[in-house]
């Protein structure tokens, strides 16, 4: 077997990664125990099993079922010892996959009633990022994110906290969930609050729904990156403006297999993507649920896209220029991934 480089090593930036999502398995079946919490059987089969549960989202009762996991998940994260300790796996575990920039995906809304309210949980998130930053020497910013299963006013709320917390690591502004509901069209005023404080916006489109969506996105939402994007595929045109106003997709190939978007690995339009000239920031999205890192999705482009090691060192610069890193974190990943292809394959 030809011998190639270690994709872990390969410095890189991890551009789509939710929070709960990041978790570990084996926090969250400690918080579950130490909370009482009786997770659904098929998240806990899977969590002890070492396999990722069986999840089938592209009709509306597969993408309830995979909420209701997600949910659960997120029902143990309880007091502010549990966010820090999410956030500083989530920097080890990117670290050991190489990673040395992380924008985690966050909508506070969810852990709020528990942590006392909106901007106390936004605050100790962003502390939790700060003592993660220093315990583990990764670069962390957030990103706040609406879901626009809810009201689009609940979105401006969030796009003016987001904007308050610009100067204390917030970088981003986006839109999860369920594609096929919710009209990006409608999510616009908050997205125009969020651009107008000067954050970066990151919807995720073409993933559940089709190439509309991501046009949506850059329409409706001024979109600077599109979480997932890959549905982009289906449409040359689209394809063609995505690599002229060089907007990054947040491409995560081990999710859109698990969710159903794709039947197997080598069906993700990786290869599309990247040959059109689109950049490309391959993330782990919801590792917890999908059972595979940020280092995996390199070597599925590796194993079932025939990506060479020059290829991955291109995805890996264009997932660090799709960042909000300063330039001198920038400079120092795309020096770092310039070493990686120089040195010997052993």
């Amino acid at each position: 077997m030809e011998r190639v480089r270690d994709v872990s090593e390969l410095p890189k930036a991890h551009l789509h990664l939710h929070f709960t999502g990041s978790m570990r398995p084996t926090t969250l079946l400690e918080l579950a125990d130490k909370y009482g919490v009786r997770l659904p059987e098929a998240l806990t089969d899977a969590l002890t099993g070492g396999e990722p549960p069986r999840l089938r989202a592209t009709d509306e009762r597969g993408w309830f079922r995979f909420q209701r996991l997600y949910d659960a998940a997120r029902s143990c994260l309880r007091e502010p010892d549990d966010i820090r300790r999410l956030v500083r796996e989530a920097a080890e575990e990117d670290l050991r996959d190489g990673s040395g920039w992380l924008e985690i995906q966050v909508d506070p809304t969810s852990y709020a009633p528990r942590l006392g309210g909106l901007i106390p949980t936004l605050e100790i998130i962003l502390d939790a990022v700060d003592a993660a930053m220093r315990d583990t020497g990764i670069g962390i910013r957030v990103l706040v994110a609406a879901n626009r299963m809810k009201h689009p006013l609940d979105a401006r709320t969030l796009a003016r906290l987001a904007v308050r917390y610009a100067d204390r690591g917030v970088i981003g502004f986006g839109l999860s969930n369920d594609e096929r509901r919710g009209m990006a069209r409608d999510f616009d005023r908050a997205f125009a609050i969020a651009r107008e404080g000067g954050l970066l916006s990151a919807p995720h489109g073409g993933e559940l729904a089709g190439s509309a969506s991501v046009r949506d996105c850059l329409d409706d939402l001024g979109a600077d990156r599109i979480g997932h994007g890959v549905r982009a595929a289906e449409d040359p045109r689209l394809l063609r403006r995505l690599a002229d106003r060089q907007v990054t997709c947040e491409v995560c190939p081990a999710s859109n297999v698990a969710l159903g978007v794709y039947e197997k690995p080598e069906d993700v339009p990786l290869r599309a993507l990247f040959e059109a000239g689109v950049p490309l920031a391959l993330g782990a999205d919801d590792p917890l649920l999908f059972g595979s890192r940020l280092a995996a999705q390199y070597e599925i482009a590796r194993l079932h896209h025939g990506f060479t090691d020059a290829e991955l060192a291109e995805l890996a610069r264009q997932s660090v220029r799709g960042s909000a890193a300063p330039p001198d974190v920038k400079a120092k990943l795309l020096a770092g991934v310039d070493a990686w292809l120089a040195a010997p394959v052993e």
